[in-house]
């Protein structure tokens, strides 16, 4: 049997990304995926290639940041799927151009528009995920943090929003634990998404100097990072909750 056999698992930023090899990989080992994303044409595309394998998995449109959108698409999950047992957020966003800013030279509107997706949407998609884990009597979350969260890199609101989902990781770890619920984060290094490809097209050489950072020599790929999504979501990983796993090819390390 595969390992997420029959589990309903909700991708928020399933389109692209770390999103879409997570949902590739969650389907492949037998889950029914729910991907959740604001990029239609991008998450219609990641599901008609699963569903062309035979796989179970479902487009919705939602953005995290708003509590209604939330609500709404987990309960057609939920009555499309069936309970929700796991939850990927994974939903994020940056804007380096003007949360790199020193921060007494920043934006408020800036660090408010960042927090509002990569940690208020984390807690409203596990505020509405959790009852249905209850009700089914199990469940796994994995939150997307970063080594912003563990060192010091720029980005005012980015760092804030990461370092934050370490904490209320451990929280809701522990006061969850009780309905047999893990709840877990990942915090990847520097990865080799569309995203990050986008904006080091620009500064070439910033780019270089980053996979030269990595003791590993090499950039991450969105499928390293899916692979210990998978795990953590899966029964193997079944006495672990409350810790967070980095994967940044020793970047920390140094």
């Amino acid at each position: 049997m595969k390992r997420l056999e029959g589990m309903v698992v909700v991708v928020t930023g399933g389109a692209s990304g770390i999103g879409k090899a997570t949902a590739i990989r969650c389907a492949s080992e037998g889950a029914k995926v729910a991907v959740c994303d604001v990029q239609d044409g991008l998450g219609g595309e990641v599901v008609k290639d699963l569903r062309g394998k035979n796989l179970v998995a479902k487009y919705y449109h939602m953005d995290v940041s708003k509590e209604k959108d939330v609500k709404e698409v987990f309960k057609r999950i939920v009555s499309d799927l069936g309970l929700i047992q796991g939850l990927v957020n994974n939903a994020g966003i940056i804007d380096p151009a003007n949360d790199t800013r020193l921060v007494h030279e920043g934006k408020p509107e800036v660090w408010e528009k960042i927090l509002r997706v990569n940690l208020m949407g984390v807690l409203l998609c596990t505020k509405y995920a959790l009852p249905y884990m209850i009700e089914s009597g199990k469940g796994s979350i994995v939150n997307l943090s970063s080594v912003a969260a563990c060192v010091a890199l720029p980005g005012v609101g980015y760092t804030a929003s990461k370092g934050a989902l370490l904490s209320v990781t451990r929280l809701f770890a522990v006061d969850y634990a009780k309905y047999n619920i893990r709840v877990n984060s990942i915090s990847p290094g520097f990865v080799n998404t569309p995203l990050l490809q986008s904006i080091w097209k620009e500064t070439p050489e910033h780019a270089e100097k980053l996979r030269q950072s990595v003791p590993l020599n090499r950039l991450a790929t969105a499928d390293e990072i899916a692979s210990v999504i998978a795990f953590l979501l899966s029964d193997d990983a079944s006495h672990i909750t409350g810790i967070n796993i980095v994967v940044d090819g020793g970047f920390t390390a140094q």
